[in-house]
């Protein structure tokens, strides 16, 4: 099986009813973050079912054909190959395995050279935790890991940026929240609303599973200076005389 195998399957499943259900909810429109972006109308179920087909046996050198696809959904089936592929690598005996650390950082380095072809929220979301997030706690060849992630913070890119973020949630479940209050506060003050929740999201899931106290400290330092939209993701969970508490202190 070929990239170009998997990209005529998967546009021999084109749903116009569902394309143009797609291209809304992604604001595809002139002017919207998501402008230009094209859909043959698959849902994800449908896309996942094409990487269970085609992932064990697409070389890696295949993937960035389908990173380059037009197809929004083609790119996510490059991007989940990718992921499947890297979580191959990351079971107990491979973690220190030679040979599994160089493919996981080739498949890293693939991800970080197409990573402006995660052009949408969704794209980046079902990618970054699961292979930067889960590479940062893992060995390496590649070099400092934190110049690598703050290289995609400090971009002029939408996604790169909000890679940087999200891919906090793996790191904060594998019990580590130092890189998403990092990039948090690198990102406190960013001017677009897919940031302020995804920041809001990221803080949410260290209070949610590393410590609250954590996440209170993070907020009597920064709630009054925080985007609304990143305090009311982060104290979700929260009760209300709580939630009420910080709200009022950001007001």
């Amino acid at each position: 099986m070929t990239a170009k195998d998997i990209i005529q399957y998967m546009e021999s499943l084109h749903d116009e009813k569902q394309r143009q259900v797609l291209m809304r909810f992604f604001k595809t429109g002139p002017g919207e973050y998501g402008e230009g972006d094209e859909f043959i109308g698959l849902k994800v179920p449908q896309t996942r079912e094409v990487v269970k087909m085609a992932a064990k046996d697409l070389p890696l050198d295949e993937i960035p054909a389908l990173l380059e696809s037009r197809w929004h959904e083609v790119r996510l089936c490059g991007l989940l190959i990718m992921v499947l592929k890297f979580e191959q690598l990351t079971a107990k005996r491979w973690i220190n395995d030679e040979h599994a650390i160089r493919q996981r950082d080739e498949i890293t380095m693939l991800y970080l050279d197409h990573a402006e072809r995660a052009n949408n929220w969704d794209l980046v979301d079902m990618s970054a935790p699961k292979i930067l997030g889960h590479w940062l706690m893992l060995p390496t060849h590649l070099g400092d890991k934190q110049a690598i992630v703050d290289a995609l913070a400090y971009s002029e890119n939408l996604w790169r940026q909000r890679m940087s973020m999200v891919c906090t949630w793996k790191t904060t479940q594998m019990g580590d929240p130092s890189w998403c209050l990092r990039y948090a506060e690198i990102h406190l003050h960013h001017p677009h609303d897919l940031m302020h929740k995804a920041v809001g999201w990221m803080l949410r899931e260290v209070g949610k599973r590393v410590s609250v106290d954590l996440l209170r400290d993070f907020l009597r330092q920064h709630a009054h200076e925080m985007a609304r939209t990143s305090l009311r993701y982060a104290i979700e969970k929260m009760n209300y005389e709580e939630r009420s508490y910080w709200m009022n202190v950001s007001s």
